[in-house]
Formats: structure tokens, C-alpha cells, sequence
């Protein structure tokens, strides 16, 4: 009897083995990635849906928002040897304010940022891997051809180029067997066009880089952007001789939205230099430049002393980048935790 009841135990350990295992491989389709993920502290999830996206502190990033999810950015460098560093200036920049390196650097070469060489289908698929997989949308911010790319990246979501894309797995560097993720937020699958970034922006696009073969694009919809971003920024310096940005030069058009994105140009001091801008890394170690930085609200009229000490360190235009990252962080942060608990209430 006691043999019986040994192997009536040993059976049904297997079949609960075998049924424990039968569901680690249910296909991803079945899952639902928001229930699924590990939740936020309650009392975390309270104090990031308590922000407010138009102002957003220092200890708002330190003590609140670095504790959360964040989006993933992706960098986009010029082309030229070595102009990448300065992009990883400004990777060191975003840090320094107090965001994830993680989330900037690629997971698979530990790169601060992307070149203009590759293919947009690559990196847009790069994107949406990371989507799938943080459950809020990226961020995109490119620097003369990688501005240049950054909108053609948005033109590839929105399927100007062709109407499917490729899953690429930025960990082995290779294009996945699918052109569909599960949207994280709701647990369907969709395809990769027609995926969103919640900001992107170019500085100093355009000029000679567009007589690149990478670079051609109609001119009439050059600087169209369409409805696969919610914020995009133009940056333009008042004289830039590498992207033909001067007074008078009738194709340094400005950008516009193509439907509903919200789309805005700034035009940076005429001092500043085309190539080193981004060479911003040192700004956050500066107690008062960081303050300034912090304080900054797009529109607001720069005092003189800003004027006098931005020309060399491109105080401007980080600190405008800065705010829309603090932004859409938290409005993507927020609009996670909210579809996290819609779907734990069904």
C-alpha cells in the first residue's frame, strides 16, 4: 500500500513538473506583459503618479523618478571619426543629471550612441525590442546626420519606407524572425510600424550631409515629422556653415508636424560651434550651472549671465533637451503604472 501511495505521489510530482514546464513555454502571445512584469512599491508608484511632468526637480529625478522606469534613449552621433565622442559627452551629461546609464547605453557593445551609417530599419527595430521589453516608449535625440537620421528613424515607424520592420535584438546584433511585438502596455501583438517615441530631436541636421547616399530624402518632406512621436524639438544655430543655417539660405526650412505630432524649433546663440555642443558632460558637476539647468522652463528669457556663459558650453540647448527628457519620463513612467494596475483590476 505504502509502495502504491509512493508512486501515486511520484506520478503526480511529474505531471505537476511536466504541467509547471508546459507553461514556462506557452508562447509569448499568451502573456500579458504589464500583469506579468514585477510591480513598483506602492508607495513609489504614488509619489511618480504625483509628479507633474511641466516641473520636475532634482530630487524629483533623484529620489523619485531614478527608482522607476525609465524610457530608453538612443543617441545618434554625426558621422565623421571622432564626433561620436561628443555624443558620449552628452550620454555622460544625462547621467550626471541623473539618468539611467543603462538605459542610454547599448546592452549589447556598451556604445553611448548610434551611427548615422547604419540602417534605419536596424535601428527602429532596435527600439522596438526595447519597447517590448520596458513597457514605455523611447526617446530619440540625434546631432547634425544623426539628427538628420532621427527623423528618418520616425519616417520608418511610420511606415514611409516600407511596411514592415524587423524585431533587432541588440544583444547579438542580428534581425529577429518577426515584425511584430506584444505591446506591453496591453498584451496584444502589433507590428512594429506604427510604434511611437514619446520625444525625439535633431541639432543642427541638414547642410551638407544631405548630399550623402544615406541622407537623400525629398526635400518637400525633409522636415515633415509624422505621428510617430509626440514632442520634436529642432535645434538650429543661428550660423551654422555644416548645416547651411544662416539668414536668407531659403532651404534651412523649419520642421512641422505632418498630423498631430507637437513639433517645435529653437534657434541656438549664433556663437555656439556646430561640432561641439553636445559636449556637455562637465554641466552637471557645476552646482550652479546644474541649478540653472534644473530651473529651466522652455520660453523663458535667458538672464545675461546665461547668454555670456552658454556660448561655451551649450548650457541652452542641454537644458531644453534636459526638461523634455524629464517630461516624457515621467508621463511615460506615469502611463505605465496606470496600465499596470487597469490590467491587474480586470
Amino acid at each position: 500500500m505504502n509502495l502504491h501511495i509512493h508512486r501515486y505521489r511520484c506520478a503526480l510530482i511529474v505531471v505537476v513538473a511536466l504541467t509547471v514546464a508546459g507553461c514556462a513555454t506557452t508562447p509569448l502571445t499568451s502573456l500579458d506583459p504589464v500583469k506579468q512584469a514585477p510591480p513598483l512599491d506602492r508607495a513609489l508608484e504614488e509619489r511618480i503618479l504625483a509628479l507633474n511632468p511641466a516641473s520636475v526637480s532634482d530630487q524629483d529625478v533623484q529620489g523619485v523618478l531614478a527608482k522607476g522606469p525609465a524610457p530608453r534613449i538612443m543617441l545618434l552621433h554625426g558621422g565623421i571619426y571622432p564626433v561620436h565622442l561628443v555624443m558620449n559627452s552628452f550620454g555622460e551629461f544625462l547621467v550626471g543629471m541623473g539618468y539611467p546609464e543603462a538605459m542610454i547605453r547599448d546592452p549589447g557593445s556598451g556604445d553611448w550612441s548610434y551611427s548615422p551609417y547604419s540602417s534605419t530599419a536596424r535601428l527602429a527595430g532596435i527600439l522596438a525590442w526595447h519597447y517590448e521589453r520596458d513597457g514605455v516608449r523611447p526617446m530619440i535625440i540625434g546631432h547634425s546626420q544623426g539628427g538628420l537620421y532621427a527623423v528618418r528613424i520616425l519616417k520608418e515607424l511610420a511606415g514611409q519606407y516600407s511596411d514592415r520592420i524587423a524585431i533587432w535584438n541588440p544583444l547579438t546584433d542580428a534581425a529577429e524572425n518577426r515584425t511584430t511585438v506584444i505591446d506591453p502596455l496591453t498584451g496584444r501583438e502589433r507590428p512594429v510600424v506604427g510604434l511611437s517615441a514619446a520625444y525625439a530631436s535633431a541639432l543642427g541636421a541638414g547642410g551638407w550631409a544631405l548630399v550623402l547616399p544615406n541622407q537623400w530624402e525629398n526635400f518637400a518632406n525633409l522636415r515633415r515629422i509624422p505621428d510617430t512621436v509626440d514632442e520634436f524639438t529642432g535645434y538650429f544655430i543661428g550660423l551654422d556653415f555644416f548645416a547651411l543655417s544662416f539668414p536668407g539660405n531659403p532651404l534651412d526650412s523649419r520642421y512641422e508636424n505632418n498630423g498631430t505630432a507637437n513639433v517645435r524649433n529653437v534657434v541656438l546663440p549664433a556663437a555656439y560651434n556646430h561640432v561641439t555642443v553636445p559636449v556637455t558632460h562637465d554641466l552637471p558637476h557645476d552646482v550652479q550651472t546644474r541649478n540653472r539647468i534644473n530651473a529651466y522652463v522652455p520660453g523663458r528669457d535667458a538672464e545675461p549671465e546665461d547668454r555670456t556663459s552658454d556660448v561655451a558650453g551649450g548650457v541652452t540647448w542641454a537644458a531644453d533637451v534636459w526638461y523634455s527628457i524629464k517630461k516624457h519620463w515621467v508621463l511615460e513612467a506615469q502611463r505605465l503604472i496606470r496600465a499596470r494596475r487597469a490590467t491587474l483590476q480586470r
